[in-house]
């Protein structure tokens, strides 16, 4: 990503950020920003929940994917 796509990445985020009313999201962004940990949150995964993850990366990457509402129609025709 060059340094002009991550600027505009960043204005958009703030103009998102500045229209949002919901609350707990407000606040569990609060807590992101202010997080201490120094850990990366992946290492604390098992090798098999990395597994998952990669997975559905490659999945997404790849286009191999439904939408929400297909999946949420496909939820609720089963």
């Amino acid at each position: 990503m060059t340094t002009q796509e991550i600027n505009k990445t960043k204005l958009n985020l703030i103009a998102w950020i500045h229209q949002l009313s919901d609350m707990d999201l407000i606040s569990f962004l609060d807590g992101l920003k202010n997080s201490r940990s120094k850990k990366d949150w992946w290492e604390e995964l098992t090798p098999a929940q990395q597994k998952v993850i990669l997975k559905g990366i490659k999945d997404a990457d790849s286009g191999d994917f439904i939408s929400s509402d297909e999946f949420w129609k496909k939820m609720k025709d089963a």
